[in-house]
């Protein structure tokens, strides 16, 4: 009998990061394709200004992306899969980051006004 899939679980911090991730990998200001690969490579990682920061078409609470910052939260996300190993010289989204889904797709972002 085969065993069950594992699956995957992400913290909260873990999974606002994968979605922040997600957003800039569907802005082509802030990403690019990788050739011959379904992975995108996120080129620009939005700043905070005041207690907000703008991903693509969004707005973000700072405190919201403060995973963006920590090591730990890059570590977990390419042990899973989701990133790729060398995070720290250049974040590339694997296809199966990509397609995970977080639930929180719609939960904490919205659309900039400015």
């Amino acid at each position: 009998m085969a065993s069950p899939t594992k699956k995957i679980k992400l913290n909260p911090l873990q999974s606002k990061t994968l979605v922040l991730l997600q957003i800039l990998a569907r802005d082509a200001d802030s990403s690019a394709a990788i050739a011959e690969s379904n992975d995108i490579r996120v080129t620009r990682l939005p700043h905070g200004h005041g207690n907000h920061m703008h991903v693509g078409q969004y707005v973000v609470a700072a405190k919201d992306a403060s995973g963006l910052d920590n090591p730990a939260v890059w570590t977990a996300l390419s042990r899973k899969g989701f990133v790729r190993e060398n995070w720290q010289t250049e974040i590339i989204i694997t296809a199966a980051g990509l397609a995970f889904s977080t639930g929180l797709e719609s939960k904490f972002v919205s659309t900039s006004d400015h």
